[in-house]
């Protein structure tokens, strides 16, 4: 009798590495930008308290119109190369909700408890978006991203 060929346990794919290294460097990468994001920001608040002291009314800097964009495309960018070196596809299904939806868990846990908890988030956000590029964690990938998400909208609006 002849073994079966894909044995049930075995790697659908043995020749790309697992999933669970590849979700978590980018769960990795999603703390680091989450950390550099709270330091930036931080930053452009500091630069307007300077800029605006001497002003009694409304008062815009640069910083101001330039720090959300500029901080989306430089994540949109690092995203893109990390995924695109873990082969994690496809990039754009995964990196877009990463970056576009990201703001709302970060500014949740920058608001309740800072910085370090602006990185935690980052991370879980980053980390359970990538592993639903893979079918077989794709539903408690999304369900750990929503769960998330809502939790965030509850504390932001609460």
């Amino acid at each position: 009798m002849n073994p079966p060929t894909h044995p049930v346990n075995a790697a659908p794919h043995p020749d790309r590495p697992p999933a669970l290294p590849r979700a978590t460097a980018a769960a990795a990468t999603g703390a680091v930008l989450a950390c550099a994001a709270a330091w930036f920001f931080s930053w452009v608040e500091r630069q307007d308290e300077q800029a605006c002291a001497t002003t009694d009314g409304l008062c815009w800097t640069w910083w101001d119109w330039a720090a959300v964009p500029l901080t989306l495309t430089v994540a949109l960018i690092t995203l893109m190369v990390v995924y695109k070196r873990l082969d994690i596809t496809p990039r754009l299904a995964v990196v877009m909700p990463t970056v576009l939806l990201a703001p709302l868990p970060l500014a949740a846990a920058d608001t309740a408890a800072g910085w370090w908890a602006a990185a935690l988030v980052g991370a879980a956000w980053a980390g359970s978006l990538a592993l639903a590029a893979w079918d077989r964690h794709r539903i408690p990938a999304l369900t750990a991203s929503a769960a998330l998400l809502l939790a965030s909208l509850v504390a932001l609006y609460r």
